[in-house]
């Protein structure tokens, strides 16, 4: 029993006859009999009687007729939905928390602007949460700063990005012209979450230089660590694009360091098997680069 069954047999119970029902499906009689004939043998009852040449429901088919409309009434609504969502698209972006407060913005708008039927939604977090979300397919494709090593996503540079060393201005760093590492030793450190890459990179150039600091605030919050810094809590590392406001204001001071530049790229990140969509290389040529997969 299919769909087309259905549909002829309502057809027939509205239309009166198999003739007429022929007319309005526009296929020919003997189908149309045959349909009912298949039907019939599938439940084994007779859903027709004809009288004085005229066809009128048994009682199983004014029941298969209740049951009919219903379904032809659903699948008629599910052909109708599932047309439309062909129409609608979504993309699933992830972002670490760099890229959400400095840059996805503006791409958001650019896409929304090019496609204005696709639904945008945006998962910003650590970076590595954002690489276990590639990989588990719950975003599409990601823009993370840091390095990226597994082996099943593909990463293409973006854009570079610096990463700077800020201070509150009351702070005893913010009149050195040049600091060194060593004016760095044993300084109040204001820090992100583990699983973030700005500390992991940070961490990783003080265990290479021996230099230690002293953690004093730890938080998941941008804005807390800002807080943080401009009251006096201590020093942090920031990408320069989240503090351009602060450093403008004059609230945050970036220490200039002797002889140290650290810089590192946005990527973007998209699983190795992950089909890509036009929506997809969309967002590819709003950041200037191209995956191959």
């Amino acid at each position: 029993m299919t769909i087309r069954h259905l549909s002829i047999f309502t057809t027939v119970a509205d239309a009166g006859g198999m003739s007429k029902a022929a007319r309005i499906l526009h296929i020919s009689q003997p189908s149309i009999s045959q349909a009912i004939a298949e039907l019939e043998r599938h439940y084994g009852v007779k859903l027709f009687e004809r009288l004085s040449q005229k066809l009128y429901l048994t009682k199983e088919g004014e029941l298969m007729l209740s049951f009919s409309r219903h379904i032809l009434d659903s699948f008629w609504q599910l052909e109708a939905a599932m047309d439309q969502a062909g129409k609608q698209y979504h993309l699933n972006i992830g972002c670490s928390v760099t890229v959400g407060t400095c840059l996805i913005h503006e791409i958001l708008d650019e896409a929304k602007r090019q496609m204005p039927s696709c639904r945008f939604d945006v998962i910003v977090t650590n970076s590595s949460e954002i690489e276990q979300a590639v990989l588990c397919n719950q975003v599409d494709l990601a823009i993370v700063e840091g390095t990226i090593l597994n082996e099943n996503l593909f990463v293409t540079p973006v854009c570079e990005d610096e990463l700077v060393i800020v201070c509150g201005r009351e702070h005893p760093l913010s009149k050195e012209p040049v600091v060194t590492l060593d004016m760095l030793q044993g300084q109040d450190y204001v820090s992100r979450e583990s699983g973030s890459v700005q500390r992991n990179q940070l961490e990783q150039l003080f265990d290479e230089q021996g230099l230690y600091l002293n953690r004093t605030f730890c938080s998941t919050n941008t804005e807390s660590i800002k807080n943080a810094v401009t009251h006096g809590l201590g020093i942090a590392v920031f990408s320069k694009r989240m503090v351009e406001q602060e450093i403008k204001d004059g609230t945050m001071i970036v220490l200039p360091l002797k002889d140290i530049c650290v810089k590192r790229s946005f990527n973007l990140v998209i699983h190795k098997n992950k089909y890509v969509s036009k929506q997809i290389r969309v967002i590819q040529e709003l950041l200037h680069c191209d995956v191959e997969v």
